[in-house]
């Protein structure tokens, strides 16, 4: 089966609602401007909960292309839940997905498996897609337990959908050591982490939706290693972007990079 491959931008806590929709204008006319084909490969953004509402004017106004999400969802559909944003809020929005399990979520609030399998339900009910993230420390990387490890927090989260759930999902391996240090996986590595997480999904929902399952590479992502990342990671269906999708020039690059890898590797 073929895989759209998709770039996704995890703005993290920048951009207000100002800033975001320069941003989104600036990315569509770079894109624009390169003949960039939407059919070949998906672009989405993840803003800040505050400026959401302002991309989401924007992309409907103008027609754009562009697909968009969030960054954490709460496990509580309403109520006396101060400071948290439900699934059907976002929904509402018009979020296509919803990062979940993002490394540094686990870290700073921090977010264990239960909470993230019922973020997981709660996104999948409310019809929008999870990204679910996974990735080794430097630790377990160390010890030459990172595919075990990753494979591992998969099978924590999705061992109880059905395989229709499971088919809606996206998984970004992001190793930990890798997120906002400028260190990279190799292309290698990068495709065995990927190729490890599809055979777990093969074994346990068979062929049909680990075909379908998109899996994203992310850590330290940039024009520079995209390309080749790709090309040699069957498995990775695009990249989950942090710190240069900050720079729409640089994530326009990514986006038409992974494209062309895409393709041509077909």
């Amino acid at each position: 089966m073929e895989r759209k491959p998709v770039v996704a931008g995890n703005w993290k806590m920048n951009f207000d609602h100002l800033e975001a929709t320069y941003f989104v204008q600036k990315l569509a006319w770079t894109l624009r401007d390169a003949n960039f084909d939407f059919k070949r490969c998906e672009v989405t953004l993840m803003p800040p909960f505050t400026s959401i509402r302002s991309v989401q004017v924007l992309i409907d106004a103008d027609r754009l292309k562009l697909t968009y999400g969030a960054q954490a969802v709460s496990v509580t559909n309403q109520g006396a839940f101060t400071g948290d944003v439900s699934a059907d809020m976002l929904a509402r929005l018009g979020c296509k997905y919803v990062l979940v399990g993002h490394s540094e979520r686990r870290k700073y609030h921090p977010e264990d498996d239960a909470n993230i399998v019922d973020q997981v339900r709660a996104v999948l009910t409310a019809g929008m897609r999870p990204i679910l993230c996974v990735g080794e420390s430097f630790e377990e990387r160390r010890q030459g337990i990172e595919l075990e490890f990753a494979v591992g927090q998969v099978q924590d989260v999705i061992r109880d959908l059905s395989d229709k759930e499971a088919a809606h999902m996206l998984i970004a391996y992001e190793p930990v050591w890798a997120i906002g240090t400028g260190m990279v996986a190799t292309p290698e590595s990068a495709q065995q982490a990927a190729s490890a997480i599809r055979s777990h999904l093969n074994e346990v929902y068979g062929e049909t939706v680990s075909d379908r399952v998109r899996i994203l590479y992310g850590g330290s992502v940039n024009a520079s290693n995209a390309t080749q990342l790709m090309q040699e990671g069957h498995d990775i269906d695009g990249f989950l972007v942090g710190g240069a999708s900050l720079d729409a020039d640089e994530f326009a690059t990514i986006a038409r990079l992974t494209s062309k890898a895409a393709q041509n590797r077909r």
